[in-house]
């Protein structure tokens, strides 16, 4: 496969630009999960000042405001840069590229990126972005999926794809989607970026959806890859994909809600 860095970024840009209050409603209490640990592992404490890259909705800068950082959080959708300023008044974010931080070196004391890595073109970039402007003796630290074979909400969309639609689709083609849900890969990625002590540790974690249809409606209306994907497949595949999902719910089922276990990786490292 071909990698298309540039018009990767394209398509994962527009989709973010189109769906930040989607993405909120439906990943929110997920992704927040991890905050806490994640920011444990980039060591952060009042007084410093904090890099949030790839910042979304800014939950994590939020959270290292609450502990006393001085706090700055980049993204590259002007839409989710908004949509951020809003659930967090009085926190700066800004529009930024992470694999080309408008900053200059060597400004942060720590810096996280949750869940952002997945969705670049060119991550190698952002991890040497994340070095460059980090102080000596600071640490960065990122977060991911585990494989699908764990993130039962992934497992559960891609083996529906597989049996009744078409796995492979016509979309920018990116580094696969769970290239660091092997901790050997977090490893070997954040020492080539000239990072030190690299450790990887895993997260669990719960989503608790609606019943029924609640996993597809968020993998088709608040993701970008998994979205795309689903919307390539044509309506008689589409639905044969739902009520599969729906099938393999019930064993998640409690009441009007589903309960998936979706642990996530924090990759962490010193810049010596």
């Amino acid at each position: 496969m071909i990698l298309e860095p540039e018009k990767f970024r394209n398509f994962e840009h527009a989709s973010w630009e189109s769906i930040p209050a989607e993405y909120h409603q439906a990943f929110g209490s997920l992704t927040t999960q991890i905050i806490g640990p994640l920011l444990d592992a980039a060591r952060v404490k009042s007084g410093m000042t904090f890099l949030d890259i790839a910042s979304g909705p800014g939950y994590v800068a939020a959270a290292a405001a609450k502990q006393g950082a001085t706090v700055l959080g980049v993204d590259f959708s002007a839409a989710m840069v908004a949509h951020a300023q809003q659930l967090h008044p009085g926190i700066d974010f800004r529009e930024g590229n992470a694999e080309r931080l408008p900053l200059g070196s060597g400004l942060f004391d720590a810096a996280a990126m949750n869940f952002g890595i997945l969705h670049l073109g060119q991550p190698e970039k952002a991890l040497l972005e994340a070095y460059r402007v980090l102080r000596s003796g600071s640490r960065f630290a990122f977060s991911v999926w585990a494989s699908p074979d764990e993130a039962i909400g992934f497992g559960i969309v891609l083996r529906a794809v597989e049996l009744h639609g078409k796995p492979r689709v016509d979309l920018p083609n990116g580094p696969p989607f769970f290239r660091y849900s092997d901790a050997e890969e977090c490893k070997r990625a954040l020492i080539a970026a000239g990072f030190e002590s690299p450790t990887v540790t895993k997260v669990s974690q719960l989503w608790r959806l609606p019943a029924g249809d609640g996993l597809f409606n968020a993998m088709k209306d608040s993701t970008v890859r998994t979205a795309g994907l689903l919307r390539a497949q044509k309506p008689g595949e589409l639905n044969k994909i739902r009520e599969a999902m729906r099938a393999e719910l019930e064993t998640y089922t409690k009441g009007d809600f589903v309960e998936l276990p979706m642990p996530a990786l924090i990759a962490a490292g010193v810049k010596v």
